[in-house]
Parts: C-alpha cells; sequence; structure tokens
C-alpha cells in the first residue's frame, strides 16, 4: 500500500535536503510551485509534507519570507554521571568546557548573573524551604563555536553567603562551586539526583536557541545535590535544545571507548 501523498512529497524534499541537492539556508519552492511539482497535490497535502518536514527538524520558517531549508547542528556529547567535583552545574561549566575541548570544539560561559531571588516551586521542593524564601540564584548561558547550546540556574540557600562570599558574585568560581562549597562551608558534595524531563519551549528559550517555530523540544534536568548528612545544598536547572545535545550518563564499570564515544554527527542524535 502507498504512502500517504504528503509523506511522498516530504520524503522526496528530504531525499533533496540530504543529498545537498536542497543545500542548507536556501527556500523551499512556495506551496503552489510544490502543488504544481506534485501532481497538482491539494494545499492541505502540501502543508502536511511542510509540517512533516518542520517536525523532523529539517527546515524552518520565517513569518512573510517563506520556509527554508534548515542549518544542519552537530550534536555536542556530555556525560552527566560525572565525578562530584566536575559534575555539571557543580562547577559551573567545568565538565562542559572539558568535554568541549575534547571534541575539538570551542566552548564559552557568560558571565554568571547573581541576583537574591524568591524560591519558586522547583528550587523551593529540591532544597527543602517554604516558597516565597530568599536564595541565592546564579545563572549562565553556554555557547560552542559561538552557538548557543545550553541555560543553566543554580540555587543555593541564602546563609550560604555569609561564609561563602563568592557565591553572590557575578565572578566564575575558579574551582568550581562544589568544592568552594566544601572549602568554604566544610559540605561536601556525595551525591546528587536528577530529574530529566522534555516539554516545548518557552518564547525566550526560543529566542535564545534561534528554534525553529515548531519541532524541537528542550530537556531540563533538575539536578539536586546532597551533602553527607542528606541535606540538599544546591539544586541547578539546565535546559539543553534536543536538536544539538547528546546526554550520556555511565553507571558502574563501563569500557572506556564506550564511556566516552566520539559523538554522532547524526542530527537525529539531538538528544540521547
Amino acid at each position: 500500500m502507498a504512502d500517504p501523498m504528503y509523506r511522498q512529497i516530504a520524503e522526496e524534499l528530504r531525499r533533496q535536503i540530504e543529498s545537498g541537492e536542497l543545500e542548507p539556508g536556501v527556500k523551499l519552492p512556495t506551496e503552489l510551485q510544490l502543488r504544481e511539482l506534485f501532481d497538482n497535490a491539494s494545499r492541505n497535502t502540501v502543508r502536511d509534507a511542510i509540517r512533516s518536514l518542520l517536525t523532523q527538524g529539517l527546515v524552518t520558517t520565517r513569518p512573510g519570507q517563506g520556509t527554508f531549508v534548515a542549518h544542519r547542528i552537530e550534536p555536542f556529547q556530555i556525560t552527566l554521571s560525572r565525578d562530584t567535583d566536575t559534575g555539571l552545574g557543580g562547577g559551573e561549566g567545568i565538565a562542559y568546557r572539558s568535554a568541549a575541548l575534547a571534541q575539538q570544539r570551542k566552548p564559552e560561559a557568560s558571565t554568571p548573573e547573581v541576583k537574591i531571588q524568591a524560591a519558586d516551586e522547583v528550587p523551593a521542593r529540591e532544597l527543602r524551604v517554604p516558597a516565597g524564601t530568599s536564595l541565592i540564584c546564579r545563572h549562565q548561558v553556554l555557547r560552542i563555536d559561538k552557538k548557543p547550546w545550553s541555560m543553566q540556574t543554580s540555587f543555593y540557600p541564602i546563609e550560604f553567603a555569609a561564609k561563602a562570599p563568592l557565591l553572590i558574585q557575578a565572578v566564575d568560581i575558579e574551582q568550581g562551586t562544589v568544592r568552594y562549597v566544601a572549602e568554604t562551608l566544610g559540605f561536601e558534595q556525595v551525591g546528587y539526583q536528577d530529574q530529566v524531563s522534555a516539554r516545548p519551549p518557552n518564547s525566550g528559550e526560543v529566542s535564545f536557541f534561534k528554534l525553529p517555530e515548531a519541532g524541537v523540544v528542550v530537556i531540563e534536568t533538575i539536578r539536586t545535590a546532597y551533602e553527607r548528612s542528606g541535606q540538599p545544598i544546591r539544586c541547578t536547572v539546565t535546559v539543553w535544545p534536543a536538536d544539538r545535545n547528546r546526554l550520556v550518563y555511565n553507571i558502574g564499570e563501563v569500557p572506556k571507548e564506550i564511556a566516552s564515544p566520539p559523538p554522532s554527527n547524526d542530527p537525529g542524535n539531538g538528544a540521547g
């Protein structure tokens, strides 16, 4: 049984994109031209085909301009199950920078934006404080090869500021916040829990990551770190666009060559 016409159209356009006949940035034929090219297909059929390509991340739409072949993105692979000294969010970019350099990519982390913020639902729940409690908030955006790759926000109890003043300064903490908190407060991070979910991006994320209008979700990780007594000492929320990140967890004894495999160039492997 033959595929529906919209799938046939989408498959042919996908073939042309992947073969290079339609290069990144090139504008697709207009809706009318596509209808003529594909045996006078109906308007809805052509629109369903374009919608399928949008979902696959192969094209983007620009209001008032048309539909364009998307630029391919080489996924960045990062291992989230690293040791507690350099785990993502703990060192505010330490693991990210080392992973990028290992893959011969150019990492760049913004200077942290620091503020005192009333705890909303997530940090209040994870740090076990009442909603509205004042928390230290440190926010950074991370880029690779000058392209926006992720954003992360870490929350700490406000009382940490008395003995760990760098937490409330807009500076990179050279040794990473995990070691800094251990050295200044005596709170050794002995473990953490990651909660991972997928959701549609909000308008700010669409703008920052330059996402297409449809087809790309973001992965949100909530990492809550604990010291030896079981007290939560940090909550880090990281947002990753699924079209450019491959998240890896290694549990137990994993051969080195498997634990750190070379990143795939297949855009379909965006978020592992």
